[in-house]
């Protein structure tokens, strides 16, 4: 399987903010060590345990991580990187240097969270985006977008997936994902999901056997090329999901899809958004 959104850079900083704090032991109710730093034999041994091919790190424009860069180029065939930190109100030299590194690192998809950056202002439907969407278009990079209520007490309502309706309109070259589920509006992005060839669904940061059955049932009928997995790592050890993924009420094919096909075809293989639903 690909496990497609994992983040080694927490132990990075000496301290964390306070409302990654609270999402640890709030919301997650997760161990001290979540934000430790993170060995690469660790890492590798988990992910071989749980049978976990691949692996895509959390990088940064704004404070690149030297754990993501260091391990994909020691083990390149077991890891690759998504790029954030995108300064979205000065873009061009955002995007000049995200131009750069998808040339020189092994980068697969962009990646923006509304609620994390600008005090939460901006839904992706506004034009701030434009240069973004543009960009990832032309290089044919996949893009993925934070759906969802946050769990930081940050605003909200710019991550509702109906944001991404205008933007699926005016942008149909753009490869684009929603990840951290869609949670409270699942039957809204299962509808989009019907309506746009070119939009993905990632479960990341969400346990596989809380995933509603809206879902699931969406993945067995119109949607068995749509839905990717992946854990948030360490936020959810591979551990307790891959297990909780296996279990699910899916065909064997349907599970493979998400659990390796999906995520290959999107990010590493030749899908162009034009995959067709059955």
């Amino acid at each position: 399987m690909i496990d497609c959104l994992v983040n080694v850079h927490f132990g990075e900083s000496d301290a964390q903010p306070t409302w990654m704090l609270k999402v640890r032991d709030d919301y997650f109710k997760g161990p001290e060590s979540m934000f430790a730093p993170v060995e690469l034999t660790a890492l590798l041994d988990e992910m071989d345990e749980q049978g976990v091919q691949k692996a895509i790190l959390m990088d940064s424009l704004s404070t690149p991580s030297t754990t993501a860069r260091k391990f994909a180029d020691a083990k390149p065939e077991r890891f690759a990187l998504a790029m954030g930190g995108i300064n979205l109100l000065r873009p061009m030299p955002s995007l000049r240097e995200l131009n750069a590194v998808a040339n020189d690192l092994p980068v697969v998809y962009a990646v923006v969270g509304p609620s994390f950056w600008g005090d939460g202002q901006y839904p992706p439907s506004d034009a701030v985006y434009y240069p973004l969407y543009t960009k990832c278009a032309e290089l044919d990079l996949p893009l993925c977008v934070n759906t969802g209520i946050p769990g930081p007490p940050i605003p909200g309502d710019v991550q509702h997936p109906m944001h991404l309706d205008r933007v699926c309109v005016r942008f149909p070259e753009l490869r684009l994902c929603m990840i951290h589920g869609a949670d409270p509006w699942w039957d809204v992005a299962i509808r989009l999901l019907i309506k746009y060839d070119n939009l993905r669904l990632m479960t990341s940061a969400w346990s596989p056997k809380r995933l509603p059955e809206s879902l699931l049932h969406y993945m067995r009928t119109r949607g068995p090329g749509k839905v990717i997995f992946a854990s948030d790592w360490p936020v959810l050890r591979m551990r307790r999901v891959v297990p909780e993924a296996c279990a699910l009420d899916l065909p064997p094919e349907i599970l493979e899809n998400y659990l390796y096909n999906n995520a290959h075809r999107f990010f590493f293989g030749d899908d162009r958004g034009q995959e067709q639903e059955h």
